[in-house]
């Protein structure tokens, strides 16, 4: 089951250089200090270096051997200024708009993924997830043949087995009421999300029902969400709607359905809506003592991550390295 250290071992085979949009910041300075000792991830900075110095000395962090960039001297602006425009024509950017709009560093960051400077980024300790998410709509873009950005939360408990316990949860973050087919991308993704922390996704579509005890609007869509993942991702083990106790429990599944080959045993669980979804993760968090790692980003041609603006050092770190796996 899951640890930090199969992502780290996937790390030290092939390194990456990861983007910190926020980089003044004390507790990206500190993950990135532990970052640069463990050799296996390699931060670069947005921000000015003297102040980005500074604020280390200050906090008493080494950050040596981190790359510091700097909007406001980047040797390599005018090439950026000139993709940004031919990635924005359709808006008629100019050179200048160009420049200003760059001068931001989840703009620039973005930018650098483009450029191939960076292979991942990670921001937003100090401004909003939509703030993350509308420069990688606009220039990374979605992958082809999806239509959305979503995302998942992995939850992982320490078991008394010594093996950890690990479930993921879509979408609880960014989309508010996903349709039929959203909800069948947001399945996909999830469960090629699940596979990249050890587990062998058994997908749930959640609902107040089971499998037709109850009746509505909200159980139509599940169940048609489910129908239809199951025709597109025929490798996978799918089925709903069922209500949680049925997903999870054994002995609740043999009562309300016990030919499912899900119910039961489910550990990727798909939400009807960003309500559900993140009042779930955080129920399971709050309650059920289990790590959130989240939100990560899905569907997207590169991966980038939001952070919460109430996140510490430690989780930074933890979703550092969660980001440069996905790439």
């Amino acid at each position: 089951m899951f640890g930090f250290g199969q992502l780290i071992d996937i790390l030290k085979k092939n390194p990456k250089k990861i983007v910190f949009t926020e980089g003044e910041d004390p507790r990206i300075l500190e993950a990135s200090s532990r970052l640069l000792a463990g050799t296996f991830l390699h931060p670069i900075l947005i921000g000015n270096p003297d102040r980005i110095q500074a604020a280390a000395e200050q906090s008493g962090f080494n950050i040596r051997g981190a790359e510091i960039i700097d909007p406001a001297n980047y040797d390599r602006m005018d090439e950026m200024v000139d993709l940004f425009c031919e990635l924005r024509k359709s808006k008629g950017i100019t050179p200048e708009q160009a420049r200003g709009i760059l001068s931001a560093a989840n703009y620039f960051g973005t930018m650098l993924i483009k450029m191939g400077v960076a292979d991942a980024l990670l921001g937003g300790a100090t401004y909003s997830t939509a703030d993350t998410v509308r420069p990688a709509l606009q220039l990374i873009k979605t992958k082809p043949g999806n239509t959305i950005v979503s995302s998942c939360f992995i939850l992982v408990r320490a078991a008394a087995t010594g093996d950890n316990e690990v479930f993921a949860m879509g979408d609880c973050a960014i989309n508010i009421h996903p349709t039929e087919d959203e909800l069948v991308e947001i399945a996909g993704e999830t469960a090629a999300c699940a596979k990249i922390f050890g587990i062998d996704p058994k997908v749930a579509f959640l609902s107040y029902s089971t499998l037709g005890s109850g009746k509505g609007e909200d159980v139509d869509k599940m169940r048609n969400a489910c129908h239809k993942a199951k025709e597109k991702y025929p490798e996978l083990l799918i089925d709903g709607e069922l209500q949680f106790d049925a997903a999870v429990s054994p002995r609740v599944a043999r009562t309300k359905c016990p030919d499912s080959k899900v119910a039961g045993y489910a550990n990727t669980f798909i939400f009807p809506d960003i309500n559900a979804g993140n009042i779930g993760y955080k129920i399971a968090q709050r309650l059920g003592n289990f790590e959130a790692y989240g939100p990560i980003l899905l569907g997207l041609n590169a991966p980038i991550n939001d952070l919460s603006r109430g996140c510490n050092a430690a989780e930074v770190y933890s979703m550092a390295i969660i980001t440069a796996a996905l790439a």
